[in-house]
C-alpha cells in the first residue's frame, strides 16, 4: 500500500513522463523554443504582465473515492476504542487537466497533441516507471527539494493495484466552470483520470490466529463437527441479559450483592470481569451464588474502595461450560458504581452566621480529576480544599435554615442512592442531616 505521499507521487510521475516524452520527440527542435512541464494551478501559470512561454501544465483538479474499492470497510477498532482491528485502504481516483500554453502560432496544439499521444501509448504507470521517476540517481537526488526527496518513500510502486491513465470527457459547461473557478483564461485542455491510488495507515492492527480445527471430531465419521445448528430461539452461548442491584437500584454500591441474569451461565471457574477505561480498571472477581444457568452474583467488596472508583463499568462473565475445556466469555453490559455515604444521619448546629460545616465519609475513594459536590435538599455545595485520593470531604453550607434535608453525594454526575426502590411504596433512606 501507499502512504499519504502517493497523491503527490502520481503527479510527480506524470510530470516526469511528460518531460521525457517532450525530450524524446525533440519538441524543443520542432517549436524552436524550450518546452517545460509545470504542475501549477492555472491562475499561476502565466503571471499578470508576464510572457507566455511554451509549456504543458498538469493540474490535479479533483480527487474522488474509487467506486470499485469504496465498499471496503472503514478502519475499525475494538470495543474499547484503543486497539485497531483493520487498516482497509483509502482508495482514490485522481483527476487531472493537461493544458498547453504558448505565445507562438500552433505551438499549444502541437504540445497538446504530443502529450495526448504519449498518454495514449503508455496508458499505465508501471512499477519501473514509478521507481525511476521517484528514485533519481544519487548525484541528482541530493539537489532535489526535501518534498521531492520524500516521495521516494511513498510506496506507490509497491501497491497491489496498478495505476491506469484514462482520458475523460468534460463537456463545454464543465470545462467552463473549471476555468471560471480557477480565475484564469482558457487554454487547450484535455482531462485524464488516474486510478487507483491505495493509501493505507501504517498503524499496527490485531491479527487473528489461524483456525486449527472446526470443532470436535465425530467418532463415527472421523470428521470435524463444524458448525452446529441449534433449533432454538435462545442462543446456545453464555449471555448476560440484566444487571440487577439490590433494592431495584439503578446503581451499584460497594458491598452490594448484584445479581447478573442470563442463560448458559453455569460451569466451572466462573469469574466476572469489570473494565473502566477512564480510570484504567481491568479486574476479575470470582462469581458468587449457586452454579445456576440463569444467574450469578457479583460482590465488589467494600475493602476495594481504592480499586473501583465511581464510574461506568463494562461487565463480562467468563466460565468453562459443562463438557468443554476452554473458557467462554459473555457479551458486555454496563454497570454504574455509585458513591455511598457511610456516616449518615448526622446532626449539626449552625454557627452565628447560619453556616454549617459537615464532614462526609464515603466509598469508594475519590480519585484525582473527578468532580464532586454535596447535595443538601435542592442545594449543591462544593467541597473545601482536599487532596485526592480521599474518602472524606469537608463541606461548608452557607446560610442554612433549620431542617433535616436529604444528603446526596455526586461524583462525576453519579449520585449516591437516596431511596429504597424495592419497598412498596418506595421510601427514602434515613440519609438526612439535621440542622438546628
Amino acid at each position: 500500500m501507499s502512504t499519504a505521499l502517493a497523491i503527490a507521487g502520481v503527479t510527480a510521475v506524470l510530470r516526469d513522463r511528460l518531460n521525457d516524452g517532450m525530450v524524446n520527440h525533440n519538441i524543443t527542435g520542432v517549436l524552436g523554443s524550450t518546452v517545460t512541464v509545470s504542475v501549477l494551478p492555472p491562475d499561476r501559470v502565466v503571471l499578470e504582465g508576464g510572457t507566455e512561454s511554451s509549456q504543458l501544465n498538469l493540474f490535479l483538479y479533483q480527487v474522488t473515492p474509487n467506486t470499485g474499492w469504496r465498499n471496503a470497510s472503514l478502519p475499525s477498532r475494538d470495543d474499547t476504542g484503543t486497539q485497531r482491528l483493520s487498516n482497509p485502504p483509502l482508495a482514490l481516483d485522481l483527476h487531472y487537466l493537461i493544458s498547453a500554453y504558448s505565445g507562438g502560432d500552433l505551438h499549444a496544439e502541437i504540445l497538446l497533441g504530443y502529450a495526448m499521444q504519449l498518454l495514449h501509448e503508455f496508458p499505465a504507470l508501471t512499477r519501473e516507471m514509478i521507481r525511476t521517476a521517484l528514485n533519481p540517481s544519487p548525484d541528482v537526488g541530493d539537489d532535489l527539494p526535501p518534498a521531492l526527496r520524500a516521495l521516494a518513500d511513498c510506496g506507490l510502486a509497491d501497491q497491489m493495484e496498478s495505476l491506469r491513465i484514462t482520458p475523460q470527457h468534460l463537456g463545454l459547461e464543465d470545462m467552463s466552470k473549471l476555468w471560471t473557478a480557477t480565475q484564469s483564461h482558457y487554454r487547450p485542455t484535455v482531462a485524464y483520470q488516474v486510478s487507483v491510488v491505495l493509501i493505507e495507515a501504517t498503524r499496527p492492527t490485531r491479527a487473528a490466529l489461524p483456525v486449527l480445527t472446526r470443532g470436535a471430531v465425530d467418532p463415527v465419521s472421523g470428521r470435524e463437527r463444524g458448525v452446529v445448528v441449534t433449533p432454538s430461539l435462545v442462543p446456545p452461548l453464555p449471555t448476560l441479559e440484566a444487571v440487577l442491584p439490590p433494592d431495584r437500584q439503578p446503581v451499584v454500591r460497594l458491598g452490594d450483592v448484584v445479581v447478573l441474569e442470563g442463560h448458559h451461565l453455569d460451569g466451572a471457574s466462573r469469574t466476572i470481569e469489570l473494565r473502566n477505561e477512564r480510570h484504567g480498571v481491568d479486574a476479575s472477581i470470582a462469581a458468587g451464588g449457586p452454579d445456576a444457568a440463569d444467574r450469578m452474583e457479583l460482590l465488589i467488596p467494600a475493602s476495594s474502595a481504592s480499586a473501583f472508583p465511581v464510574g461506568v463499568y463494562d461487565i463480562t462473565a467468563r466460565m468453562v461450560r459443562p463438557g468443554e475445556t476452554v473458557a467462554r466469555s459473555t457479551n458486555r453490559l454496563a454497570c454504574i458504581v455509585a458513591p455511598n455515604i457511610t456516616n449518615l444521619p448526622q446532626s449539626l448546629v449552625r454557627d452565628g452566621n447560619g453556616d454549617v460545616q459537615c464532614t462526609i465519609t464515603f466509598t469508594p475513594q475519590l480519585r484525582a480529576g473527578q468532580r464532586v459536590a454535596l447535595l443538601l435538599g435542592d442545594r449543591e455545595i462544593l467541597p473545601e480544599t482536599f487532596a485526592a485520593p480521599t474518602s472524606s470531604l469537608t463541606f461548608i453550607a452557607r446560610d442554612m435554615q433549620p431542617g433535616a434535608p436529604l444528603a446526596r453525594l455526586r461524583i462525576d454526575g453519579i449520585e449516591s442512592p437516596v431511596a429504597n426502590r424495592g419497598a412498596t411504596p418506595p421510601a427514602f433512606y434515613n440519609h438526612r442531616i439535621t440542622i438546628t
